[in-house]
């Protein structure tokens, strides 16, 4: 009987030939991935597949759904022409992860040669990175250090090294800051906004003050209050008084509150004297106002008020020598941490931030904001002062989101502002879930580290943050329970 004739199929099976000399093999390996412009790869089709988020700026990390590499940054971003305002603000709950993200985007900073400042650090969450990037931490308040609110900074020596029209709309500036402030930190210490009258007898003050100062160190609060006292003529004129006696009576007040911030008694010795340090203009710096961190909330807004002021004065300044072509350009980018401490403590408050950080696309910095949510800027009792304080999130070029309350997502918050799918609303609510019950202290938040970049009406990129092992040393805020978390022997 004649054996069965067996054929062989035309094709080899999935794994090869069996038997002798066939090349089955039992694993096949994946195919190696390899990374190109549309420009290199597009004769591979149909192998080539197009990446979801552009890779340009500060790698933050594997994206959520494909696991590419994530990348961005404000001014990385705006450079390229993806966003129209080198700027992110940056919402989530509290432990979730807003800073170690803040951290990585400033080291990504100072890689490509910009400058981080950190203006204001409360817990303190930047001063390891700072320091580790050889930059300068500048301390305040608690008895470690004082800023000079009519201290004009590196402004006076930058003006007349300039000269011409261009020193004098610096020096103009200067001292427009310094009036701001000043009537910023009375908004805080009062409550309210200091009247028209008196806000012109603080600018009429200044100006008789800077006439007769000819210390080579800048005037203090007390000299101030000293040409207040002295009635001269022009800041008389001002306040309609016809006799001394009525205008005493007219800047009482005032005088009272002046004293108060010079004396110490409204922020401490905060303000109260000469700056103990000035700003390096080349450096990464970062404001340290940990020591106001469990004082009442207006000696917090305070101190983050002065950080913001003086360091968007330092940037006006280096792009002034800039322009002048005394100095090299600088590019800054700026973290303002816990925007709403300041928001909610005085009316008034709102235009103060808004004059300061409306300006970054002109004066070539970009911006890091940092809050927890937008009801905290709801938190006003003016609706026009919503509104603005909506602005700060509208006007950023982009939005990264992380673990948020469904809340968030209605008309009269961030809802209102940016358009979010059904799935990516689930997937951020659901990043707000507790943590698991575990002895071994590894069972982090479900949210903790992710976010979704927003840019517009575009759909959204989630990410996770990754740390490098380099950064994960610069980002402990848990550092006085690490001799709970390690047991120690007992001797016996």
């Amino acid at each position: 009987m004649s054996k069965p004739v067996v054929t062989k199929p035309a094709f080899p099976p999935r794994r090869g030939w069996p038997g002798r000399g066939g090349g089955s093999w039992p694993r096949v390996e994946a195919a190696t991935e390899w990374r190109g412009t549309s420009g290199q790869v597009c004769g591979l089709y149909p192998f080539s597949v197009g990446s979801p988020a552009p890779l340009v700026g500060t790698p933050l990390g594997p994206h959520l759904a494909t696991g590419d590499a994530v990348c961005g940054d404000p001014i990385s971003w705006f450079s390229k022409g993806l966003i129209a305002n080198p700027s992110v603000f940056i919402l989530s709950k509290p432990a979730m992860g807003k800073s170690t993200l803040t951290i990585k985007m400033l080291t990504g900073a100072a890689a490509m040669g910009h400058i981080p400042l950190v203006l204001g650090d409360l817990r303190p969450d930047y001063i390891d990175a700072i320091d580790a990037l050889g930059g300068q931490v500048i301390r305040l308040g608690g008895g470690r250090g004082t800023v000079n609110p009519l201290d004009p900074g590196h402004a006076t020596k930058a003006a007349r090294s300039i000269g011409g029209d261009a020193g004098r709309a610096l020096a103009a500036d200067a001292g427009l800051r310094r009036l701001d402030l000043l009537v910023a930190l009375l908004t805080i210490w009062r409550g309210d906004t200091p009247d028209r009258m008196h806000r012109a007898a603080l600018e009429r003050a200044l100006a008789v003050l800077d006439e007769r100062h000819t210390d080579p160190l800048p005037p203090i609060l007390d000299d101030l209050l000293q040409v207040l006292d002295d009635a001269p003529p022009s800041v008389m004129a001002v306040t309609g008084a016809a006799t001394p006696e009525e205008y005493y009576r007219e800047i009482k007040a005032l005088r009272v509150d002046l004293l108060s911030l010079a004396a110490g008694s409204a922020f401490g010795n905060m303000f109260n004297g000469q700056s103990s340090e000035e700003m390096d203009l080349d450096r990464p710096a970062v404001y340290d106002v940990s020591a106001t961190y469990r004082s009442d909330t207006s000696r917090q807004a305070a101190a983050l008020l002065a950080s913001w002021t003086f360091g968007f004065a330092s940037v006006e300044v280096s792009n002034a020598l800039a322009d002048a072509g005394q100095a090299p350009r600088r590019h800054y980018l700026l973290a303002l941490d816990e925007l709403w401490r300041a928001l909610r403590v005085g009316h008034g408050l709102v235009d103060q931030i808004d004059g300061l950080t409306r300006l970054n696309r002109q004066d070539a910095v970009g911006q890091v904001f940092i809050s927890h949510t937008t009801k905290d800027l709801r938190s006003l009792a003016d609706a026009s002062e919503i509104a603005k304080a909506k602005g700060f999130v509208e006007r950023s070029g982009m939005v990264i989101v992380g673990a948020l309350p469904s809340s968030e997502f209605e008309p009269e918050n961030l809802g209102s502002i940016l358009d979010f799918s059904d799935a990516e609303r689930q997937m951020v609510t659901s990043w707000v879930s507790p943590e698991g019950w575990g002895q071994d202290g590894n069972h982090a938040p479900p949210g903790r580290g992710k976010f979704l970049i927003k840019v517009g009406n575009r759909p959204g990129i989630p990410f996770a943050a990754r740390l490098t092992r380099a950064e994960a040393s610069l980002r402990n805020t848990n550092h006085r329970w690490a001799d709970l978390q390690q047991p120690k022997e007992v001797s016996r």
